[in-house]
């Protein structure tokens, strides 16, 4: 049974940090790109960055270089999310998602596997 279990997200001030987890399990996760993926309430579900499975290859969405960082831990079968410099335009639901590939997937429709997402609000 293909399990991602999404953690870390909650209530942060303007300019703080969140590190979100997705614990995952029941595929191979040293062979799947890893995502994380965020939606907004009326919006459509988006990228927020990607990574891929040996080499660590990662691509962000533009508007979010240089203040979130994605890390996977292929011997804990996890995936990380660090976000500093958070905005009240970051809040949103974030999914983590898998797909059974290589390279970068930037299209949500290349994921397989997802998460059941965290709450992340960014307020004062």
């Amino acid at each position: 049974q293909v399990q991602l279990v999404e953690s870390g997200g909650g209530l942060v001030q303007p300019g703080g940090s969140l590190r979100l987890s997705c614990a995952t399990s029941g595929f191979t996760f040293s062979l799947y790109t890893m995502g994380w993926f965020r939606q907004a309430p009326g919006k459509e579900r988006e990228l927020v960055a990607t990574i891929t499975d040996s080499d660590g290859r990662t691509r962000y969405a533009d508007s979010l270089k240089g203040r979130f960082t994605i890390s996977r831990d292929n011997a804990k079968n996890t995936v990380y999310l660090q976000m500093n410099s958070l905005k009240p335009e970051d809040t949103a639901v974030y999914y983590c998602a898998a797909a059974p590939t290589v390279v970068v997937a930037t299209h949500l429709t290349a994921y397989t596997y997802w998460g059941q997402g965290t709450q992340v609000t960014v307020s004062s």
